[in-house]
């Protein structure tokens, strides 16, 4: 990990992303809306790394896309270097996006199979206007594979001569290839085995101390995000709940879901395996489609109570006696702290079967998938 500095790189204010849910055979008409991100807010400073995990469907690859404006955001501000992007289009977006690149989960559907390496690299340098002339771009290319551990050679080949983690090391020299400032490294090595995971890993952490990267690497594998990250956020069903150093997140989790996860992550020591204590949550993650009002996490909490945590959502919020930047969304968190609040057993709540609210879905099929489907 690079020093980061206190200078802010991307400050994202109240980001939400609602998906319209479509019903209708002739005419379309929206019944309702995926609440895939809700009001989520988080800065990343330059040459800091920012590890966003969560489970499934929480919404974290979401947040990713709506920052490089892969998705447009319902609302909100994703301000880079001081200018918001989400307000940008044409050509200055087209201008802006050289700054911030992604490196995707999948790197043989993110590869063109028709295209070589070298005309996958030599796209974005010509799209962006950063040809330097044939004899220039051509050293740039081996540069460029070489920085990630492969050889000149490579250039001539296709994505499907190359293993898993081969493939991931060309998506990472394409975004390279632009200089950006910003990458977003949505779940990076979870398709490879675990020595490539590591390979691809200390890569990462080696270009970041050479070129000054910064990076938001979102991922579900709690040890990949502590091996890389200087700062962590925990989303839940679209919002942040829980943000901190790397190391005073790992140590002293704040938030109830935090806690569940740390817990569940295995310890290679049989004797403390068995003396540590297991949070087992109870029920599945709510519908984002009909999230859960006040806190999202309250249907599974086994710190819920009977106030406040039905009736009104928890903003982050910095607890005494814990460290700097330690952020926690919970209304609770002092007295879980202390020991004042103890956690119960929580019954799983039933989830109703017309999610979109009474009367929202019309009682014929409203589509021909619908209709296919019964």
């Amino acid at each position: 990990m690079a020093e980061p500095s206190n200078d802010v790189l991307l400050d994202v204010r109240d980001l939400a992303v609602h998906f319209p849910i479509k019903r209708g055979l002739v005419l379309d008409r929206t019944v309702g809306y995926v609440y895939a991100v809700d009001g989520v807010s988080l800065q990343i400073r330059r040459g800091e790394t920012y590890g966003l995990v969560g489970e499934s469907g929480c919404g974290k690859s979401t947040l990713g896309r709506a920052i490089l404006r892969l998705v447009d955001p319902t609302a909100g501000t994703v301000e880079f270097d001081g200018v918001d992007v989400a307000q940008l289009s044409g050509e200055r977006l087209r201008t802006m996006r050289r700054r911030f690149q992604m490196v995707f989960q999948d790197p043989m559907s993110s590869l063109d199979p028709r295209q070589s390496v070298e005309s996958l690299l030599r796209e974005g340098i010509n799209a962006h206007g950063l040809s330097r002339g044939p004899e220039a771009d051509a050293a740039r290319l081996r540069e460029l594979v070489e920085s990630v551990g492969l050889p000149a050679s490579a250039l001539r080949r296709y994505p499907h001569e190359f293993s898993g983690g081969q493939r991931q090391r060309i998506g990472i020299a394409r975004a390279l290839s632009v200089e950006p400032d910003l990458i977003v490294a949505d779940e990076p090595v979870s398709a490879l085995d675990v020595s490539v995971q590591a390979q691809v890993l200390n890569l990462l952490g080696r270009l970041q101390a050479e070129l000054g990267l910064t990076y938001l690497v979102i991922a579900h594998d709690l040890a990949v995000v502590r091996h890389v990250s200087d700062r962590v956020g925990v989303m839940y069903l679209g919002g942040i709940v829980e943000e901190a150093p790397s190391q005073a997140l790992y140590d002293d989790p704040q938030h109830p879901y935090t806690k569940a996860l740390l817990s569940a992550v295995p310890v290679p020591d049989p004797e403390l395996e068995d003396q540590r204590e297991r949070i087992l949550l109870t029920g599945d993650l709510p519908s984002p489609a009909a999230p859960p009002s006040g806190c999202r996490f309250h249907t599974r909490c086994p710190w819920r109570q009977p106030t406040r945590c039905a009736d009104e959502r928890p903003q982050l919020r910095v607890l005494e006696g814990v460290p700097e930047g330690h952020r926690v969304a919970c209304h609770w968190a002092e007295e879980i702290r202390s020991g004042a609040l103890q956690p119960h057993r929580v019954e799983p709540a039933t989830v109703a079967d017309d999610v979109l609210g009474p009367g929202a879905v019309p009682e014929q099929p409203g589509s021909v998938t619908e209709i296919l489907g019964r």
